[in-house]
Formats: C-alpha cells, sequence, structure tokens
C-alpha cells in the first residue's frame, strides 16, 4: 500500500520536473529570433554600405578586442581575463575556415546582438552584445556588409578558453542573458531632440562605454545599462584599470569639463583636463579619433545630461597651492621624478602634459590607474597618424612598490586632491599582474 502511494506521489512530482527541464532545455537552446532570417546575401555589396559598415565598425571598436599587434586585423587571439579564466577574441575575418565567412546574415545578427553563434554556441559577455543589441538594422547591415567585403580573410585559428569544465559550460549564460541581456534595439526619447538620441544611441550601442565605465554585479554583470539607473557610466574598476565616471560628477567624472572639451578629447586624445590612457589609448587610436564631428558632439550632449551623484563625489574639487619644497614621503621622488613634466606645481603643460592637481586618478578612491601607469607607462598615443612623443614611462624597474605608494600618495593628498593614500601591497599586486605597455600599439588600417 504505501509502495504504491509512492510510486502515485513520486509520479506526479516527476511530470513538472519532466515539464521544467523540457522547457529549460528548450529556453537555453533556442535560437533569438532575428529580422534577417529570410535576408539572401548581396554578393558583392554596394561599396556605399561596405563603407558605412567600416564606420560602424570603428563606432564599435571592434579592433580592440579582435586584433593583436603584427597580426592580421580581426583574426582575434587577445586574451583576456576573466574571474572563471583567460578566455581569447575569435577570428572575425571572413575565413571560411576559422572565421566567419559562412556566417549568414541571421548568423551574423544573432551573434552580434544576441551572443549566439551558429548551432546555438553561447558567446562569453566580455563580447559586449548587452550593448551592440541595440544597433539598428541598418548598422547590422552594414557591418555585415564590411566583414564579409572590406576585411581580408585570415587563416588563424581560435585559442581555446582556460576556463575549467564544468564552468565552461555555455547554456547558463542563457539563464544569464535572460536576467540581464536586453533584446531590442536602442528606441530613441521622444522627449529628447536628435542629438542627444544619436549621442545616447552610440554610447549605449555601438560605443558600448558601460562596458569599462559602468561598475559590475555579482554576477559580472553592468549594474545599468542606459541612463535610467544611476550606476550607469558611474565608473568601474576592470582589469587593473579604473575606468572613471563619465557623469556630471565634479571630481570623479566629466562636471568641469564642456561639450567642446569632451569632443576634443575624443578626437586628439587631449584636452586641459586629461591625456588617453589605459584601456583608453586603444579606444582613441581605433576608434573615436574616426568618429565625425557631428557624432562626437552627439556623444557630448548625451554624457553631459548625466547627472552626477553629489553624495558619491563630495565637495567640488579647488587647486590648493603648496610650498615649493615638501617634507612628506614621496615628495622628493615627485620633484625629482615627475616634476619635470607633470610640474612642481601639479598643473602639467596643457595640453601635452597633463595636470595631476585634480586629475580624477588622483581624486577616485580606487588607485588602480593611477598605479598602474606609474608601473607600466602609457601605450602610444598616435593621432592622426602622428605618433606621441611625450609618452608616460614606466616606473617598474625606478622605483620599489614602497616608494611608487609614497609618490602616489603624495599626488592623491597634495593641490586639494583627496584621493586617499596608496598601500605598496596594493602596488606589489598590481606589479605582478600587469605588463609594461607596449610602444607599438595596435593601429588598424583599413580600406
Amino acid at each position: 500500500m504505501n509502495n504504491r502511494r509512492f510510486a502515485r506521489t513520486a509520479g506526479w512530482l516527476a511530470l513538472p520536473c519532466l515539464v521544467a527541464a523540457g522547457l529549460l532545455a528548450w529556453y537555453v537552446t533556442r535560437e533569438p529570433a532575428t529580422p534577417f532570417e529570410q535576408a539572401q546575401a548581396a554578393a558583392p555589396f554596394e561599396p556605399a554600405l561596405v563603407s558605412r559598415g567600416e564606420y560602424v565598425a570603428r563606432l564599435s571598436d571592434c579592433v580592440a578586442c579582435h586584433s593583436l599587434a603584427g597580426k592580421a586585423p580581426f583574426a582575434g587571439g587577445l586574451e583576456m581575463a576573466t574571474p572563471l579564466g583567460a578566455i581569447h577574441a575569435t577570428n572575425i575575418t571572413p575565413d571560411k575556415q576559422t572565421g566567419i565567412g559562412t556566417y549568414s546574415l541571421a548568423d551574423f545578427d544573432r551573434a552580434v546582438r544576441h551572443g549566439v553563434a551558429p548551432g546555438g554556441r553561447r558567446l562569453y559577455p566580455a563580447m559586449p552584445y548587452p550593448s551592440y543589441v541595440k544597433l539598428n538594422d541598418d548598422d547590422i547591415k552594414a557591418l555585415y556588409a564590411f566583414f564579409m567585403q572590406g576585411v581580408q580573410p585570415a587563416n588563424q585559428p581560435n585559442i581555446p578558453s582556460d576556463i575549467p569544465w564544468p564552468l565552461n559550460l555555455r547554456w547558463p549564460i542563457a539563464l544569464w542573458n535572460g536576467v540581464f541581456a536586453p533584446t531590442a534595439p536602442y528606441a530613441a526619447k521622444p522627449d529628447q531632440d536628435a542629438l542627444w538620441n544619436r549621442g545616447a544611441y552610440i554610447v549605449q550601442g555601438p560605443g558600448h562605454c558601460g562596458s569599462c565605465h559602468t561598475p559590475r554585479g555579482l554576477a559580472f554583470n553592468e549594474k545599468a545599462l542606459d541612463e535610467s539607473g544611476a550606476p550607469f557610466l558611474a565608473g568601474g574598476l576592470l582589469d587593473g584599470w579604473y575606468a572613471p565616471s563619465l557623469r556630471q560628477d565634479p571630481n570623479t567624472g566629466l562636471g568641469r569639463w564642456s561639450e567642446a572639451q569632451i569632443a576634443q578629447f575624443l578626437k586628439t586624445g587631449r584636452n586641459a583636463h586629461a591625456v588617453v590612457y589605459g584601456s583608453m589609448t586603444e579606444a582613441f587610436n581605433n576608434s573615436t579619433q574616426f568618429m565625425q564631428d557631428d557624432d562626437l558632439a552627439a556623444i557630448a550632449r548625451y554624457l553631459k545630461s548625466l547627472p552626477g551623484d553629489p553624495q558619491r563625489d563630495g565637495t567640488p574639487w579647488q587647486y590648493q597651492a603648496v610650498a615649493a619644497v615638501q617634507d612628506a614621503p614621496g615628495a622628493h621622488t615627485y620633484a625629482t621624478r615627475c616634476a619635470s613634466c607633470h610640474g612642481l606645481d601639479g598643473k602639467g603643460q596643457p595640453e601635452w602634459m597633463p595636470p595631476l592637481a585634480g586629475a580624477t586618478s588622483a581624486l577616485a578612491k580606487e588607485s588602480a590607474s593611477a598605479i598602474n601607469i606609474t608601473l607600466n607607462g602609457s601605450q602610444r598615443v598616435v593621432a592622426a597618424g602622428v605618433p606621441d612623443a611625450y609618452r608616460m614611462p614606466a616606473f617598474r624597474e625606478q622605483l620599489s612598490d614602497a616608494e611608487i605608494a609614497d609618490v602616489l600618495s603624495y599626488v592623491r593628498s597634495t593641490w586639494g586632491n583627496n584621493g586617499g593614500a596608496v598601500d605598496a601591497k596594493a602596488v606589489g599586486k598590481l606589479r605582478g599582474h600587469t605588463d609594461p605597455a607596449s610602444s607599438s600599439p595596435i593601429i588598424l588600417h583599413m580600406r
């Protein structure tokens, strides 16, 4: 009697479990819908469409992850660290054996906007498809035309990830997408003008600015994907750099920058406040400097509309003069190693040597950027084809962890800066996990 009751109960319990398992299997293996399902490849593509796609690739900075110095453009291979292990960017040239040469437009759309490769293989969200999903259909078609016809095929096999089993199983990414990834292209806000909407489209979509500048949650998700969330573009720590706030925070963001200065920074790599460094150097070298002036103005307009957070950012920075000779730890190192470029007064020599007085890296609580650039120097900035002659040198061989900590603590507590002291242990940690910046940056020369 008890056995029959148990069997009936188990049967009733098994039914919903099987249904749930079936629904889960369907959800994680289904291919996202695409408006290009029935699209026929048009070969050859019109030159104007390929040219438009090249510009979209510039907006999207595809080269930053999918190219290596000395290798064929877009052939992949870049190693990217994740909390689970290293992954490598893939070959996205039109090579039919190792690249995307067999992709249909529908395949391409699913991969770019939804992170699903042919056969249902899920892409890791290091590929910024939560941002690229906002690309409109016309830009996707143009981007596809460029990669199929404007890029030379390169037979370069992809490198497997270092993520161990079972963490390398891809199906859970579908669940992650369901929680954290949007599914629709950017929709213009009717209460904003065309310039603002164009800026929002670029920043949120192809520019994927939030991938670096928005803080991440426990699931490595961006805490917000547009201006409706206060964390959006509020600054994020990623891969040994602190990408500062792009909101109107006067200390750690763009509150002291005008729209013209934002556009100038993106076009020339420098302005009175700063010079590009860290990961932003790659974005400038291959992306932002090639953007049309109207698009740069649109980005600036949108970013200036994002309010800062006075509670987070504190009292706006004001310059405070100091005596020429200081007894504080690190002052002598600064005078002998740094002042020739950045000035004893910390004001630098704009727009070539940036000021450290009021610099975001000296005001942010996160010290990673200040440590990283002092240890490893800056990558070469190449503006309009001309390499920068004023490259920040690496001090990892000249200064100890304690000396770097002392000089940075001095910089971050002088001239009104209030970023806080730097610990020598933090310097040592980054010393072991970072490498000197290359003097031979990746510069993509398109057609």
